[in-house]
């Protein structure tokens, strides 16, 4: 690409993702969908950058995702000891900044960590070029292991998916997520060949837009450990009509209009 603008096209699909904001000691929630700051995390360890190196370039990306698959929500039940007996350290430290024991002494720790399985997003960053370009070369030969929001997490093929120029055709991120062809699963594509209009599907998106109407926080200010605050972004969500890939129904006669609302649809009907 050689235009000024450019976007970035990204299938994250795994066995499992984990999308957290506030991961807490003990418990580790994942959102419903990718965050900035995950996807942001995936980009800045494929171009193999440091945790504390400036990522303002980064953070200017506009980004917009759509649910091609939602997934199901994993609980994960753990339970940590020391293998020698001892009693456990706590997160807080000294003066000589080493770990305190736990007080009273504890020697099992409970934590439960979330994940979605089975999901499929499709991502779109915008920005300049020559950035665009450098990303998309880091995504496929990259530094370090991709990882879907948490490093246990690896992303499966293909994860860069063919970018449109935004300067072609006046596209913007919206667009260009309305024409990307449905990346879902063999088995939801079964199912949607079961449905009346099987040539389009209905998804959830979500665009980052400064007069959107809803707030984000997963802006992150730096990946330093320790230093991992996070800023806002306004974002709207909206539904979009995406094609499948799949021939026509011959049983449909029903005509449904680009877009419009169609409360039987999560039915089936």
């Amino acid at each position: 690409m050689s235009s000024d603008r450019a976007v970035l096209l990204l299938r994250l699909a795994g066995p499992l993702q984990a999308w957290a904001t506030r991961p807490e000691h003990g418990r580790r929630d994942t959102q419903s969908r990718p965050t900035k700051s995950g996807v942001l995390g995936l980009l800045a360890a494929a171009q193999g950058r440091a945790r504390g190196e400036d990522i303002t370039d980064l953070v200017g990306l506009s980004m917009a995702m759509r649910v091609d698959q939602a997934g199901e929500l994993l609980r994960d039940y753990h339970t940590t000891s020391d293998h020698r007996g001892l009693p456990l350290r706590s997160t807080q430290v000294n003066a000589k900044g080493e770990q305190k024991l736990t007080s009273p002494v504890k020697s099992t720790y409970v934590t439960q960590r979330f994940y979605l399985q089975d999901a499929v997003f499709v991502v779109a960053l915008a920005g300049p070029g020559a950035l665009i370009d450098g990303l998309a070369d880091a995504v496929r030969n990259p530094a370090f292991p991709l990882a879907l929001g948490r490093r246990s997490c690896p992303p499966t093929q293909p994860v860069l998916l063919p970018s449109p120029d935004l300067g072609e055709h006046g596209q913007d991120v919206e667009s260009v997520l309305r024409s990307t062809p449905w990346q879902a699963g063999h088995k939801a594509h079964q199912a949607q060949k079961k449905t009346k209009n099987p040539e389009t599907v209905r998804l959830q998106a979500t665009i980052e837009d400064s007069n959107g109407e809803y707030t984000e926080e997963d802006v992150p200010a730096s990946f330093t450990l320790g230093m991992r605050t996070r800023g806002q972004r306004r974002v709207r969500h909206i539904t979009v009509s995406v094609p499948t890939g799949l021939p026509p129904s011959v049983h449909s006669s029903r005509h449904r209009e680009d877009d419009a609302h169609d409360p039987f649809e999560i039915l089936g009907w």
